[in-house]
């Protein structure tokens, strides 16, 4: 496996749009200033449960935009992950898996998070936060939420050294 060298990078972008969303959120108002335009944010999806995450990403699977884009993708199983403060995809044999952590860190049981996860599933590269996964969550994002998260995570990765 390639060194994963925009880890860090990526990781860092993510948590900055992830407290854009949390900001928005908490100030009751979906409209941002996002350098320099005026940006409506969509709802973000939050979860209750591994169960609940498998739902969204059976119905994110089936997606029409996402079939037509990815239409070889394999099934994704859903796992709890307890003890854990974050969530992971991983890839034995055949069997696809998420673990998302339950109970205190429910900060993963949100939908950006999910669609990380998914973004590594469909993309399957190494290294595994390489440019194909950036381009690979970038266009799930702009099918599942809307072209502003894919617009807001670009700009957001560049600003961070994304590649």
């Amino acid at each position: 496996m390639t060194r994963d060298a925009q880890r860090a990078k990526v990781y860092a972008a993510e948590e900055f749009v992830r407290t854009l969303f949390d900001r928005a959120a908490e100030h009751g108002d979906p409209v941002v200033d996002f350098f320099g335009a005026r940006l409506t944010l969509p709802p973000e999806a939050r979860f209750a449960s591994a169960e609940a995450v498998q739902r969204h990403v059976d119905d994110v699977l089936s997606h029409p935009a996402v079939r037509g884009r990815w239409p070889d993708a394999a099934p994704l199983r859903v796992r709890p992950r307890r003890g854990a403060t974050a969530a992971h995809y991983e890839r034995v044999g055949d069997v696809a898996t998420i673990a998302v952590p339950e109970g205190r860190a429910a900060w993963a049981l949100r939908e950006l998070v999910v669609l990380h996860e998914i973004a590594h599933h469909l993309a399957d590269a190494d290294p595994p936060h390489g440019a194909e996964f950036v381009a690979t969550f970038c266009e799930l994002a702009a099918a599942v939420m809307g072209p502003e998260v894919a617009h807001v995570l670009r700009v957001v990765y560049a600003k961070e050294g994304v590649r």
